[in-house]
């Protein structure tokens, strides 16, 4: 299968050779990798075009600089990107962020993966970051969901849901693996393999507690159950830093529900979200009282022999 990759790149210079060195060690290279250097003040074109010489896949964009940092700025650099592959021929594009790495047979994997089967509009594999945090182990995220940072397409989903909605607060990753889903595509994260995300998610331009409230807003604006988020939070209360990430997680919803804050995403897609929100915490909720083992990535319950598993849910995002 051929593919592209587009990266949004601002102010990377810390992050991006190690991406750029992970790409020019794959085992099957994309048709074309656009990097959109999005108004960057530090060495970040430099660094691009020093590669792009010597590997012509390589293709660097320039946008002028903007003054804020948003979410919608990321998707519009992106677009820029997709314009620059329209007159090549490919069957899966991808969003592949500026400060990742991962094995040389990547891509390759993931290439095989939309082989094999047809159905699968979105794929991609659990990530790991410093200090041992993994999304398989650590997150209740669950196997139907992309993370945004190497979220790749099915081209024929992607021009379905429309591509990425330019939404300022975030939630643009979601939003497309979401409309996905509800579209019947198959999206699915891949435990076999990991990419290592080396910027803590959220942090590019404020600290972990701020990025933790952050993700309460989203979480409010995004249309999540509050008792669901209520959940999450006292789950969070139990991860370093120990209280403070879960207050903060609280704080940020609690804050966007009181201002009533905008919901980018149809009152369809709020239901349907809601529902797998509930179907998932009920499914948590038995196997806590059964004292079995939940196995977060795929929600299964599992006796304390191992021996014996059964699903218990097929839904995502604690």
């Amino acid at each position: 299968m051929r593919y592209v990759l587009i990266t949004p790149a601002r102010n990377e210079e810390t992050f991006i050779e190690k991406t750029l060195r992970a790409m020019i060690a794959q085992t099957v290279m994309p048709e074309r990798w656009v990097i959109v250097d999005d108004g960057s003040i530090d060495s970040t074109p430099q660094l691009v075009e020093k590669y792009s010489r010597d590997h012509p896949w390589i293709e660097l964009v320039r946008r002028a600089p903007r003054a804020d940092r948003s979410f919608s700025g990321k998707v519009h650099a992106f677009n820029a990107g997709l314009e620059r592959v329209q007159s090549l021929e490919f069957d899966v594009i991808g969003n592949l962020d500026a400060d990742l790495s991962f094995d040389p047979d990547y891509l390759e994997f993931l290439m095989r993966k939309f082989s094999e089967d047809q159905r699968l509009g979105v794929a991609g594999t659990p990530f790991t970051e410093d200090g041992g945090y993994d999304t398989a182990k650590d997150s209740f995220e669950g196997e139907n969901y992309v993370a945004g940072g190497c979220q790749l397409f099915r081209y024929q989903c992607f021009q379905e849901i429309g591509g990425y909605v330019p939404n300022r607060a975030g939630g643009v990753d979601w939003i497309a693996v979401m409309s996905a889903r509800m579209k019947g595509w198959k999206v699915q994260s891949f435990p076999e393999k990991r990419f290592h995300h080396h910027r803590s998610l959220g942090t590019a331009d404020k600290s972990s507690l701020g990025a933790s409230f952050q993700y309460g807003e989203r979480a409010y604006y995004l249309g999540g159950s509050p008792i669901s988020h209520f959940c999450r939070c006292l789950y969070r209360m139990t991860k370093r830093p120990f209280l403070s990430g879960g207050l903060a997680l609280m704080a940020g919803y609690v804050y966007a529900s009181i201002r009533w804050m905008k919901r980018p995403v149809s009152r369809e897609m709020i239901r349907f979200h809601r529902r797998e929100q509930m179907k998932k915490l009920s499914a948590i909720l038995k196997a806590v009282l059964r004292f079995r083992k939940v196995d977060r990535f795929r929600v299964v319950t599992m006796d304390p022999s191992h021996k014996n598993s059964r699903a218990v849910a097929d839904s995502r995002q604690l």
